[in-house]
């Protein structure tokens, strides 16, 4: 596997950088162009209940990772993750959510490569 690292949607990439949008709901008022995302997979981003959950509150971060991680456990759509990462050299998991330290981007960079204890 190559670099893995996160960065808004709305934020370009370096030249050469697989683009893969993890977010479940599009990014409000970003065009496809806009975005620029190789691949979206909506399908690993969290569950409705959990981002509801959540809220973007920092403070609840720690829970969510844990509770995100445990939705992804053996799920199809981290296999489909792992399976574009492990073709690329340099990719970008992209997300919308302006909080750049807790958000579930950085989860999944930590799962793919194993600082994120679970989720295989």
């Amino acid at each position: 596997m190559g670099t893995v690292s996160v960065r808004r949607v709305y934020e370009p990439s370096p030249a050469g950088t697989y683009r893969i949008l993890v977010d479940r709901v599009w990014p409000r008022g970003v065009s496809k162009e806009k975005a620029g995302a190789d691949l979206w997979l909506k399908e690993v981003g969290p569950s409705a209940e959990l981002r509801k959950w959540f809220g973007h509150d920092p403070e609840r971060f720690d829970e969510f990772a844990s509770r995100y991680r445990a939705e992804l456990d053996g799920s199809g759509a981290l296999a489909e993750l792992k399976a574009a990462v492990s073709e690329h050299e340099k990719v970008d998991l992209v997300y919308s959510a302006r909080d750049e330290e807790h958000n579930q981007a950085v989860v999944l960079r930590d799962v793919l490569t194993g600082r994120g204890g679970r989720a295989r």
